[in-house]
């Protein structure tokens, strides 16, 4: 191997052997290498609790931004800026350890600091119960389709589905496999436009429990109050608005998220749950898939996605360096009324399916009246730096997912460029 390496043009042999250790940097840049950081940056102490979180210094809002998107991605989606360079200053050695949280044993101190500050921050920002456990999984929400009924149902209990879109659906038809599921109402004919009135639902006696989807990232159809099972308990899908906006947890039985659409990077899923509805799994129900398993070993029964895990607990304390779930609802709704208001002022250039009352503040769903105008609508939006615009395969048209971390300029820029567009072919 040496030969050949030393018979390489010397074109093609790297002018600083310590190059592949340097951080992408621009002329002038502050930004240390990979080597100064393990050099300087010194241990910090953490504790685990919410009032020790130290506010996420803020990045200014025009560095790096030619080389950025608005990226309306329904998920991965978009981070916080300033969380992904603490994530980049922090890579190489975290905080003086001498390591990566990629190398760090999930069992170390070092990680075990990492995992319990991000739940005591969740829990900070939700206000979530003692008497509820909090759980760092994998597997996605898709996984939980079958975990939930798994956990809490026997294979012969009723359980009632609300089913407001595709991932409702998919979840009660996973469901069938290990419960008797009954979908109480479905908003399909309608295609899953709507909320249904509660006083309407026609809820099983004896049902375990009320599954429900919280926002429905594919339609854009979202619960703005919750409700209430008259037997069992209400479990929801609170992926795509998961830390979108306060929430009482005490109304629900069971919490999940998929990670990659608010809080953090793709294979994170987190599960809060009544500690009571812990420890009942049906017997085949394989140990990965038991939550008395990962609540007893606290999220570390086998090895965790430490490094999305890590993600996940710098997007919380910048949500609470933020001012919490209330501001950041704030910021949601003046950015979701404002692309509204551009649908419904384009007298019908633009039209979003969604009855108003159900509109979700995250993803938002919407067409153009010539149809034929769709592709060179995203084509021409890619140009501007405004990507991921197109609507899901199975619904068409455009979607524009405007998780936390989109900041209102992206949004202000995309309505600009409705507006151009509208102008140039109404």
């Amino acid at each position: 191997m040496a030969s050949k390496l030393t018979s390489l043009p010397n074109s093609l042999l790297p002018k600083n052997p310590n190059s592949h250790l340097l951080l992408p940097l621009k002329p002038n840049s502050s930004t240390a290498t990979f080597a100064n950081f393990a050099t300087h940056n010194k241990p910090i102490s953490i504790r685990c609790t919410a009032a020790s979180t130290a506010p996420v210094s803020p990045i200014p809002a025009t560095e790096d931004s030619e080389d950025r998107v608005f990226n309306f991605a329904a998920g991965p989606a978009i981070l916080p800026a300033n969380v992904l360079k603490k994530a980049q200053a922090e890579l190489y050695n975290w905080r003086g350890s001498g390591m990566s949280v990629m190398e760090m044993s999930h069992r170390g101190k070092e990680f075990l600091s990492i995992i319990q500050k991000a739940e005591a921050d969740l829990r900070a920002l939700l206000n979530i119960p003692e008497d509820y456990a909090v759980l760092f999984l994998q597997g996605g929400a898709t996984t939980q389709f079958a975990m939930i009924p798994l956990n809490l149902c026997k294979p012969d209990d009723p359980v009632d589905f609300v089913v407001t879109g595709s991932w409702g659906d998919k979840a009660f038809k996973e469901s069938q496999k290990f419960c008797k599921p009954k979908v109480i109402w479905s908003g399909k004919s309608e295609k899953y436009t709507k909320i249904p009135s509660f006083d309407a639902l026609e809820q099983s006696p004896d049902a375990k429990y009320l599954h429900i989807c919280a926002n429905e990232t594919i339609h854009g159809v979202e619960f703005k109050d919750y409700p209430t099972p008259k037997n069992g308990i209400l479990v929801a899908d609170m992926s795509s608005n998961f830390c979108s906006k306060p929430v009482d947890v005490s109304k629900f039985g069971l919490i999940y998220a998929g990670a990659q659409k608010n809080v953090g990077p793709s294979g994170v899923t987190i599960v809060i749950i009544k500690k009571d509805l812990i420890g009942n799994a049906q017997e085949t129900t394989p140990v990965m898939l038991d939550y008395k398993i990962h609540a007893e070993n606290n999220s570390l029964y086998n090895t965790p996605p430490c490094f999305g895990i890590y993600m996940c607990g710098l997007v919380f304390e910048d949500l609470l360096a933020q001012g919490g779930l209330t501001e950041i609802e704030r910021k949601n709704k003046k950015k979701a009324e404002l692309l509204y208001s551009a649908i419904d002022k384009s007298n019908g250039f633009y039209r979003c399916p969604v009855e108003k009352s159900a509109r979700s503040l995250m993803n938002v769903p919407f067409t153009l009246e010539k149809s034929d105008l769709e592709a060179e609508f995203i084509k021409e939006a890619a140009k501007e730096k405004l990507v991921q615009l197109k609507g899901h395969r199975s619904v068409g048209g455009m979607r524009a997912s405007i998780y936390n971390a989109m900041p209102l300029a992206g949004v202000e820029k995309l309505v600009a460029f409705m507006k151009n567009f509208q102008a140039r072919h109404a």
